[in-house]
């Protein structure tokens, strides 16, 4: 085979997303031209696409330095750069390159995401706006521009720019996600969940909700996914579809959040140190009832992690109008707590007792709110099962890989800094609000086997870590 004709080949398998033959492909005719840019420059691609960062940097950057003029070597070398982390080497790249083609549309979105990366947010702006001058507005673009726009706090006019991505792709997801943090910090809840609810009831690709498309789930998966079935023949729930099936959900015609607790509550939340608050009876009956009927019928709980737990998230199905209730009238009747915050996210949880349940971690968040739904008689252990929070908070230099997923350093820092842990059994209804910051993981778990005894946690945080706070 000639040349052009594998090289072709290789094209067309890195273009068709097949990466080893690609890289099989390109490998050969770098062994045949070792010093060729053209060929250093898509193997470079090709390792990038596979998460080869260090290999890619070196293919791509010799390929750069063997023709420092072609501004299509020097955006991928860019990107990569950025993709690494390494803004300034990046930013500088991409600065050589405009040089040489200031009008490249791609060159200056790069740009952009590169200065967004560096905290300049209104420079990153002024290339977003210059990128829109150079050709109509991608999807990309008017998301990446959304972004910047909400890091500058003008959140109306990131949401207009975030619409903007999803009229010219109404699948662009990353618009859609970033939309929602910008309609949750102007408390725009409804329409937040609503975004998502559209998403999905207009999915094509149905089976991609799936979180294992190409294999089979871990076990304790396929279990909860078997019981629910089994709840839903004896319920005669009718589910049609890979498609979230979204049971009740509605909103209340009355109160969801009940307000016999927002002085007591907020009181402690002013004197508490640390910041732990205990309520019981949060929700309504009707709002509970409605809650344990939407979480058992539901079919949201899409993500398997390995400890032994499933979760539920608002782009999957967890965004039922009830939820936003909940979140509005908890935000009204404990302002005190939440203050001015935004949601910054919600998800639940929900355990098989006979395995593990979520490790010890921090949130990047101001207040943490955990409550509890499943009925106490499913619970075998009534002075567990519920949470626990350590008196010392996250260090502030700490980022959040380390403070959210690093055991070993955080449990060494526990130590070392004297901490206590203070345990909250588990009650229904019972919510724990606390410093997002303070280290909290589940308590030990020792629930009845059933469907509708598993442990079913509902998180809400609201606002964002304050790097400048002390104590």
């Amino acid at each position: 085979m000639d040349l052009h004709a594998l090289f072709e080949l290789a094209s067309a398998a890195l273009a068709n997303g097949d990466l080893l033959a690609a890289e099989r492909g390109f490998l050969e005719l770098l062994a045949l031209q070792p010093n060729n840019a053209q060929i250093r420059h898509p193997l470079g691609v090709t390792l990038a696409q596979q998460g080869r960062t260090d290999e890619a940097l070196e293919m791509i950057g010799a390929a750069a330095k063997a023709r420092p003029d072609d501004t299509e070597i020097l955006l991928d070398y860019g990107l990569v750069l950025s993709q690494s982390g390494r803004f300034d080497n990046a930013l500088q790249t991409v600065n050589h390159a405009l040089t040489l083609r200031p009008g490249h549309a791609d060159l200056m979105l790069l740009k952009g995401d590169v200065l967004l990366s560096l905290d300049r947010a209104g420079d990153a702006l002024a290339c977003y706006d210059r990128a829109q001058g150079f050709r109509p507005s991608t999807a990309m673009l008017l998301h990446s521009r959304g972004r910047a726009l909400r890091a500058l706090g003008r959140h109306d006019e990131a949401v207009e720019s975030f619409n903007g991505a999803l009229r010219v792709n109404p699948d662009f997801t990353p618009a859609l996600y970033d939309r929602g943090m910008s309609l949750a910090s102007r408390h725009r809840i409804a329409d937040w969940f609503w975004g998502f609810e559209a998403f999905w009831k207009r999915w094509k690709g149905a089976a991609s909700w799936s979180a294992f498309p190409s294999e089979a789930p871990p076990p304790h998966k396929a279990l909860h996914d078997a019981q629910q079935r089994a709840y839903h023949a004896e319920q005669k729930i009718r589910v049609k579809g890979a498609r979230p099936h979204i049971e009740g959900g509605q909103r209340l015609a009355g109160p969801a959040i009940n307000p016999a607790n927002a002085r007591a509550a907020q009181d402690a939340w002013r004197s508490n140190r640390p910041q732990i608050v205990v309520i019981d009876d949060l929700l309504t009956p009707q709002a509970l009832e409605a809650m344990r009927r939407y979480c058992w019928g539901s079919t949201i709980w899409r993500t398997a992690y390995d400890p032994g737990y499933v979760g539920a998230f608002p782009e999957n199905g967890f965004s039922a109008p009830l939820l936003a209730q909940i979140v509005e009238e908890f935000r009204t009747v404990f302002s005190t707590i939440c203050g001015d915050h935004g949601l910054k996210y919600i998800w639940a949880f929900k355990c098989d007792s006979s395995l593990e349940g979520i490790g010890i971690h921090a949130d990047a968040a101001a207040v943490n709110v955990n409550f509890w739904i499943t009925p106490d008689e499913a619970n075998l252990d009534p002075e567990h099962g519920g949470l626990v929070v350590w008196d010392k908070a996250a260090p502030l230099d700490w980022d959040f890989d380390t403070f959210n997923r690093d055991e070993d350093a955080i449990r060494d820092f526990l130590e070392k800094s004297g901490a206590q842990a203070v345990t909250i059994p588990y009650r229904a209804n019972r919510a724990v609000i606390f410093d997002s910051d303070l280290f909290h993981q589940t308590d030990a778990i020792r629930f009845k086997p059933g469907y509708t005894d598993r442990r079913i946690n509902v998180t809400l945080l609201y606002g964002d870590r304050d790097p400048g706070k002390t104590g």
